[in-house]
């Protein structure tokens, strides 16, 4: 008889329990309120996410890249895997439990990457470290901004306004870049209005979808326009 899954480890939090969990097949899911927001076994995109981003930095001098959402690692794997060794990678997570999975239970995912000395990890919100970049100088700006936050960017409820995918994040997220920069969002299916809204916030914009069979996940990219 096969064994159950496992829940390894849970915390409360305002969108319900996010949970790290076990399959019998050995696999790992993350969930919140038992709805799977990230697997070991279906990670594709989340790799390509950081490519899309990262490739064309490889050969840069002292890149800086912000990755917002640590999930189980494998975001920052693949960044790190491209970077130069001079890089620095400023990975954000509001949930400072996800950064202890990460180091802990499921370390061998990402290879430990949360240990590399080029990561500098922040337990807050990745709109805090944007909107501080929108004011800093240009060598205190991202040549990335590499954002994975749970479904993506999807309109909020209505009377709501999303800090990093909405019309004020998006315009921060402009000024956060250093000239030449780029945004990559990883998204769980097309969001029409989203292109659309970096459109209006000057943003050139281009959609991928690393995967054609499975599930519909892509990747928007943007780059602000220059006057």
């Amino acid at each position: 008889m096969p064994r159950p899954s496992e829940v390894i480890d849970s915390v409360d939090t305002d969108e319900g329990k996010l949970a790290l969990i076990r399959q019998a097949s050995g696999h790992w899911v993350i969930a919140i309120d038992h709805r799977p927001l990230m697997s070991s076994f279906l990670h594709r995109s989340e790799v390509a996410l950081a490519d899309l981003a990262c490739a064309p930095l490889a050969k840069k001098t002292a890149p800086r890249v912000l990755i917002g959402g640590l999930g189980m690692g494998y975001t920052l794997r693949a960044a790190l895997d491209l970077l130069p060794a001079d890089a620095e990678v400023v990975t954000a997570e509001i949930n400072p439990i996800v950064a202890g999975w990460c180091r802990g239970p499921i370390s061998e995912l990402s290879k430990n990457a949360l240990d590399d000395p080029r990561v500098k990890l922040e337990i807050l919100d990745v709109s805090i470290l944007i909107s501080r970049a929108a004011e800093a100088p240009e060598e205190e700006k991202f040549d990335a901004l590499v954002l994975d936050l749970y479904e993506g960017p999807y309109p909020p409820p209505k009377g709501t306004e999303d800090l990093v995918y909405g019309r004020k994040g998006l315009q921060q997220a402009r000024l956060a870049l250093r000239s030449g920069g780029c945004m990559a969002v990883w998204s769980e299916g097309p969001v029409k209005t989203f292109e659309k809204l970096m459109g209006a916030c000057g943003f050139r914009a281009e959609f991928h979808r690393p995967k054609h069979k499975g599930p519909r996940h892509v990747v928007y990219l943007g780059w602000p326009y220059t006057s």
